[in-house]
């Protein structure tokens, strides 16, 4: 059985448990967050780059 995860439910379920667990880091998480998915969105996975 494959299991494929990939990086933003991955990133958002770290992010969830951390907010959880300390809820002052809501903010940095919250922009950490914006920014990765914005630089993956801008360069993609690395997929189709060869």
């Amino acid at each position: 059985m494959n299991i494929n995860l990939t990086l933003a439910p991955l990133v958002s379920l770290i992010a969830g448990i951390l907010i959880l667990v300390m809820p002052r880091l809501l903010n940095f998480i919250v922009a950490i967050y914006l920014i990765l998915i914005g630089l993956i969105g801008l360069f993609g996975t690395g997929k189709f780059l060869h």
